[in-house]
């Protein structure tokens, strides 16, 4: 039986795994990835999958901000091991994400990713012309869900990490929340 419950320092290691073998390196040089490196997770908004002890999923949301300074979530990444996929953990996931963020009193969720997928989770592109995520080629995968309705009318701008003062990479690789850099080949 699956369980979802928030994620703990002790799945870090387990949940880089998963994410390794779900999307591979190429995760690592996503435009949305730049907005999580070198920092947390919005409180609260991070969780995990379990089955039998072992982190087969995971989910997590992030503050950003769009246009002027509209704060917002971004939802990602959510993965699902290989061998646990097609038994609804990944819509477990969403939901449970969705609920807490709505329950938190977030306005609005954006999501890099397919329509045909996140749409019933209310996922939509109807609100997201006018925002941009740098480094992004394919604008039509920026998706949004309102949990209060037009929260995001009107809103043009790019999506960004708020202002804050993010981590060095060295203080991002001591709190667990990256990778050290590879050593440099001889």
């Amino acid at each position: 039986m699956v369980a979802i419950r928030h994620e703990k320092p002790s799945d870090i290691a387990a949940r880089e795994a998963l994410l390794d073998l779900a999307y591979g390196a190429v995760r690592l040089t996503k435009p949305s990835e730049r907005l999580r490196t070198g920092r947390r997770p919005a409180d609260g908004l991070s969780f995990v999958a379990i089955e039998q002890g072992a982190v087969v999923g995971t989910v997590r949301l992030w503050e950003v901000s769009v246009g002027p300074d509209c704060p917002t979530l971004l939802l990602g990444p959510l993965a699902v091991h290989p061998d646990h996929r097609n038994r609804g953990i990944g819509s477990a996931l969403m939901r449970r994400a969705l609920r807490e963020a709505g329950r938190r009193a977030h306005r609005a969720v954006l999501l890099v990713g397919d329509a045909s997928y996140y749409g019933r989770f209310g996922f939509s592109a109807g609100q997201t012309a006018g925002l941009w995520l740098p480094g992004l080629a394919e604008r039509h995968r920026l998706l949004s869900h309102e949990f209060v309705p037009g929260a995001l009318d009107g809103v043009r701008g790019a999506i960004r990490a708020p202002k804050r003062r993010l981590r060095t990479p060295l203080e991002a690789v001591l709190a667990g929340l990256a990778r050290p850099p590879k050593p440099l080949a001889a």
